[in-house]
């Protein structure tokens, strides 16, 4: 198995961000973002954990109707991710 470099990772990161801003303020299954960025659930679900350890993302794991997921997870950008993110990609629409 061939390692990824952290350069790479670093732009699957970006791309992650990128999926969950754009479908913000809906929370994406792990599955969902996998097959966004082709690429396994395993490795996205440890990037996913990476970015929320960094503040980037943040884990669902109560369904809309309260119930506890017993092995699925959705996620979704932090606020302040949002608005980081926000304020990058569209500079002249904030004041």
């Amino acid at each position: 198995m061939s390692k990824i470099s952290g350069k790479k990772e670093a732009r699957i990161k970006e791309d992650i961000l990128a999926i969950l801003f754009e479908n913000s303020p809906k929370a994406l299954f792990t599955k969902e973002v996998a097959d966004a960025i082709i690429r396994d659930e395993e490795f996205t679900k440890r990037l996913l954990a990476e970015m929320k350890n960094e503040g980037l993302t943040r884990e669902i794991t109560l369904s809309e109707k309260g119930k506890a997921y017993a092995a699925r997870r959705r996620w979704q950008l932090t606020e302040e991710a949002f608005k980081a993110y926000q304020k990058l990609a569209h500079p002249d629409s904030l004041s």
